[in-house]
């Protein structure tokens, strides 16, 4: 039975990722944070479950801030693959703690790899989530492997730092680590406070009178989104594959976040109409599909809210904040996965529509179930 460190393993790709490795009958070691509140939420299903947890699965206290911690649970462990996936991962955060961000993504990575150094673990494989951020202000379209780097954040030079630090104790020590530069994946598990899910939730309250409207930063970045399971097959396609390499998942394929925002009303049967520029840049209800809307409104008989009850034509649903604009911002992000489809095997198979879809419909069963 193989042995598999996650940590991050309470986000969203760890929760999927842990299910995954499960499935293939590993045995699973996740490193979570204390906390004074409960944050185990996308796992407890797993948690939960008496024939996992503490059998297949063990949770253990720790931070990549703590080398020490690092050293005794590697010491204690002895794992086989690690999935390194903790990080201070919003952007925009990251210009708020820099420090933070910089001593998590970028040192944590190098306290892990050193660990490993300082225990002796020869054949362990170490997986490195890097990030589209890499790119930022694009070099070349679409970005691949070879693609020069040009972070626009904390986070983005953070994680810089991570890539490089992996390339070269892969070639100074030899250890089999690999660093997979994923563009955005998302999924109903994406935590809420991440343009996707702040917009699918949002547009589901909308829809159940329970939000006025949705106020978004920059409605032209452009990025590559994709369903978070694929990308986490991907991860274990990249740490099994028989080099260790970099490798880039991504769809190909990218779309505004005001195409985000259209597609999610959509869902819904509700068409937007998008009018002024900038910060006076404004979504209004166009249409209601009546039969879009009675078919939704008939999928939860016992919603504690009324969907559609106070949904109007004209009714003003998206505003522009400048609040949310970054520093400096990264426009376009597009990947090219030829790499992984050709050495790994690997290709996003969600279109952008259906993953969009699968997410608004998730939030609006939540809302309709739980009324909030």
């Amino acid at each position: 039975m193989k042995k598999a460190l996650i940590t991050g393993i309470t986000g969203q790709d760890g929760s999927y990722l842990a299910e995954i490795l499960l499935e293939k009958g590993y045995e699973i070691h996740g490193i979570i944070r204390r906390s004074s509140s409960f944050n185990t939420g996308r796992i407890d299903h797993l948690y939960n479950n008496p024939e996992i947890i503490n059998k297949k699965m063990f949770l253990h206290y720790g931070d990549l801030v703590d080398t020490s911690n690092l050293n005794r649970l590697l010491e204690k462990i002895e794992p086989d693959e690690i999935y390194n996936l903790a990080a201070q991962s919003h952007v925009k955060v990251s210009f708020e703690v820099p420090d933070y961000t910089g001593q998590v993504d970028a040192l944590g990575t190098l306290r892990f790899l050193d660990a490993i150094r300082e225990v002796g673990l020869k054949k362990v494989r170490f997986y490195q989530a890097s990030t589209s951020e890499l790119y930022g202000k694009v070099q070349e379209t679409p970005q691949s492997e070879t693609t020069p780097f040009y972070p626009r954040s904390p986070y983005g030079v953070a994680k810089l730092y991570g890539y490089w630090i992996i390339v070269n104790y892969r070639e100074a020590y030899d250890i089999f680590a690999c660093n997979g530069i994923l563009f955005n994946h998302e999924s109903p598990r994406r935590g809420e406070t991440f343009v996707t899910r702040k917009i699918s939730r949002a547009a589901s309250r909308i829809i159940c009178g329970l939000q006025g409207n949705l106020s978004l930063g920059n409605l032209n970045a452009k990025r590559d989104w994709g369903y978070a399971p694929e990308y986490c097959q991907g991860m274990v396609d990249i740490l099994n594959y028989e080099k260790a390499e970099d490798f880039v998942l991504a769809t190909g394929e990218t779309n505004t976040v005001r195409d985000f925002v259209k597609y999610t009303f959509e869902s819904f049967g509700v068409a937007l109409r998008f009018e002024g520029e900038n910060e006076t840049e404004k979504g209004v209800v166009a249409s209601v599909d009546s039969a879009k809307r009675d078919e939704l409104i008939a999928l939860y008989p016992n919603a504690v809210v009324k969907p559609f009850a106070n949904l109007k034509v004209g009714q003003t649903v998206v505003t522009v904040n400048p609040t949310y604009y970054r520093p400096t911002e990264v426009d376009l992000l597009l990947g090219n996965p030829k790499k992984a489809e050709e050495k790994l095997g690997w290709k996003a198979r969600t279109k952008f529509e259906d993953l969009v879809k699968i997410m608004a419909l998730a939030d609006y069963e939540k809302v309709c179930r739980k009324g909030f």
